[in-house]
């Protein structure tokens, strides 16, 4: 059985900054409408999902902005026509029958995270012995939540290459398991998140580090005992001058698997959609070419 969560802010991003301008005849932008569709039907034909749902950040401040007001201050604001196309994005997906998550306070990453768990829960309740959970995103920051159950359905060049990350790929990919995903992060920082890290401790070196000790935990556990004698001096120092930033790091990176969602798989179910009223969509927004390609 497969359940499919889609990033969608992720993905409208990637779409609109892949293509080019692309306007209906009634001079609606709708590039990054185009673009998501793309993406979202290559999904049904190459995944088949048994279950599909989608997940949106709320058009609001999270709780990370409270507990970190520089959380993603540098990120460079969206063009109000990106955000104009997310409702027709909506009306797409519910037209499919798509269920969509939103919470005030919470992210989409949160929203994926508490589903994530929940479904794996409920397969279980079912008694299914055989369960994927894809999660398609325009970026990596899921990849925390890949486990032997759960895997990172991704975008490569553009909008046309799609990659799957499980443990194996995460790990050849960054030298990291998924689980330490979040503790990189706490020490390396994020840029495009605005996430501060540990400064002078770069990808490579929180790397080595998370190999040596495994956690962001038993790294300062083992300094504070005195224990750490590989560590170099200097490489020391940077750690416990900025170890209360990469502990607010870590908080700020972590996906939150408690979002106050009302999960129900059974009603996540990919099941049939009114094809000659979405084809009507599709040509309301002049995507002729796309309506070969419903399922």
């Amino acid at each position: 059985m497969k359940l499919v969560i889609i990033d969608g802010n992720a993905l409208v991003h990637r779409a609109y900054h892949a293509l080019p301008p692309l306007t209906t005849k009634k001079g609606e932008l709708v590039n990054a409408v185009y673009g998501f569709l793309l993406v979202f039907l290559k999904t049904l034909k190459e995944l088949k999902p048994d279950y599909i749902t989608a997940c949106f950040d709320f058009p609001a401040p999270s709780f990370r902005q409270k507990k970190f007001a520089g959380y993603k201050a540098k990120r460079v604001k969206a063009p109000e026509d990106l955000y104009a196309q997310i409702p027709k994005i909506k009306e797409i997906l519910k037209s499919f029958n798509v269920s969509i998550f939103e919470k005030q306070e919470f992210e989409a990453d949160d929203l994926i995270a508490t589903i994530a768990k929940e479904a794996q829960e409920q397969f279980r309740q079912l008694a299914e012995p055989e369960i994927e959970i894809y999660i398609l995103t325009g970026d990596l920051d899921a990849l925390q939540l890949v486990n032997k159950n759960v895997k990172v359905y991704t975008l490569g060049k553009g909008i046309k290459e799609t990659v799957i990350y499980d443990e194996e790929k995460v790990k050849e990919r960054f030298g990291i398991l998924p689980k330490q995903v979040v503790d990189f992060k706490a020490l390396a920082g994020d840029p495009s998140d605005n996430i501060p890290g540990a400064a002078g401790i770069g990808k490579k070196r929180a790397a080595e580090l998370l190999q040596e000790y495994g956690s962001v935990d038993e790294l300062y556990k083992t300094i504070e005992k005195g224990e750490a004698w590989d560590l170099k001096p200097k490489v020391k120092e940077l750690l416990l001058d900025y170890k209360d930033q990469v502990f607010l790091s870590y908080d700020l990176a972590k996906a939150r698997m408690d979002a106050p969602v009302d999960f129900n798989l059974e009603k996540c179910q990919w099941k049939d959609y009114n094809k000659e009223k979405m084809i009507e969509l599709l040509k309301e927004y002049n995507f002729y070419s796309l309506t070969e390609r419903l399922p």
